[in-house]
């Protein structure tokens, strides 16, 4: 496993998502109403717009653009017009380091 820092956890706003860029990829970091840090791609499988642009409600995050809700947890589409899953990155929590590992994604 190669866990790269992500951002800081004090920059992670509650319910909100913050876009960074892991290895490469874009990444939607949020940060849980439960206090759990969530990373998933960060672009939309149905119209490749960013999701850290949308909205987080409960362990969602929608897509502003289209209104596809993805599963944090699992990064499913949980209504159309997204039908694709986005990734789900293994997270870790160092001190106030969020760190991801951009090749390994949960297995759902």
């Amino acid at each position: 496993m190669s866990l790269e820092r992500a951002c800081a956890l004090s920059e992670l706003e509650q319910d909100t998502a913050k876009r960074v860029e892991v290895g490469g990829k874009p990444i939607a970091v949020v940060l849980d109403a439960e206090g759990v840090v969530h990373a998933i791609g960060d672009t939309c499988t149905h119209g490749d717009i960013s999701l850290s642009d949308g909205f987080v409600e409960g362990e969602t995050l929608e897509c502003w653009a289209h209104g596809s809700a993805f599963s944090l947890r699992t990064g499913k589409p949980l209504n159309l017009p997204a039908y694709e899953p986005v990734p789900v990155y293994v997270v870790e929590i160092s001190g106030d380091d969020v760190l991801i590992d951009p090749d390994a994604t949960v297995a759902v």
